[in-house]
């Protein structure tokens, strides 16, 4: 004999399914949860940008946000956690974050080049004038501003600023090692240009280091290494005896879980998230950025 009440159990699963769907903005998102949100640590250039650009300079971060270090843990973080808004460089999210539009603009590299997406900064090496004595050093900065160089930032997502560089020529003669340090989101790309410039000058070495943009202004200040990186604009009273050569420009995007059904934010509403003194107005739940 069949179950009498097999059909209506079935129909009230798919009631109970439904309604928890729509209470959750769809695809099961939870659209009344609190957003965590996600800012990078004191010191970062990108966080620093990021602040200054949606009106909010020199703040700390709201009561309850969770700060990562580096680009890495703002990724992983994202990934794993269904609620969260995040800001990065756009060189470096994955498909494993969910990037949105901001006042309806998308983050790519053709609308940072036209202006039309306005998170956006450079990514700099900041250096002492004396160092390009040293023969390596302005072989290394001569490298950055050839076509060679613009290629692999192109190739790599960041915006080039260069449309008629020529290319390098290598120097034979050049032998010895330099170091650059500082920011982590100018980090990787440098990665790949140094890797670029020691297959030209096949007796050079450039040694690249992370620790953030205040790392880059206190090393290239200090001598401790021929190049700071930062990724801000260049603030002259915190490396006041240095000079500062733009590699590229990049985007921050802002970024959620995939599992977020939000498609684009104001800069209005990323301010009141980001805003610890926002007071009434505040956004704190999901809800009121999901309908």
């Amino acid at each position: 004999m069949k179950n009498p009440f097999s059909l209506v159990s079935l129909v009230m699963a798919l009631v109970l399914v439904i309604t928890a769907g729509a209470g959750c903005g769809g695809g099961g998102f939870d659209s009344s949860k609190n957003i965590a949100v996600v800012a990078r640590e004191d010191g970062s250039g990108t966080k620093s940008a990021f602040m200054e650009i949606i009106g909010l300079k020199g703040k700390v971060d709201p009561v309850g946000a969770i700060q990562q270090n580096g680009t890495a843990g703002v990724l992983t973080e994202v990934k794993g956690n269904p609620v969260a808004i995040a800001y990065e460089s756009l060189g470096y999210v994955t498909s494993d974050a969910k990037t949105l539009k901001v006042d309806g603009v998308a983050a790519t590299v053709a609308n940072i080049k036209n202006g039309t997406y306005k998170i956006a900064r450079p990514l700099s090496v900041i250096y002492q004038e004396s160092t390009l004595e040293n023969d390596i050093c302005q072989a290394f900065l001569t490298f950055l501003r050839s076509s060679n160089a613009q290629k692999i930032i192109s190739e790599e997502g960041y915006v080039s600023l260069l449309d008629d560089a020529p290319a390098y020529t290598a120097n034979g003669a050049l032998s010895g090692a330099i170091s650059v340090s500082g920011s982590t989101s100018l980090q990787d790309l440098m990665d790949d240009l140094a890797v670029e410039f020691q297959k030209l000058q096949k007796n050079v070495q450039v040694v690249v280091t992370g620790g953030g943009s205040g790392t880059g202004y206190n090393n290239a200040e200090s001598g401790v290494t021929e190049f700071g990186m930062i990724s801000e604009e260049f603030d002259l009273g915190k490396a006041p005896t240095c000079t500062v050569y733009t590699v590229c420009n990049d985007g921050i995007a802002v970024i959620v879980n995939k599992s977020n059904p939000l498609d684009n934010i104001t800069m209005a509403q990323l301010r009141n998230i980001y805003d610890v003194d926002a007071g009434a107005s505040a956004i704190i739940k999901w809800e009121t950025l999901v309908n």
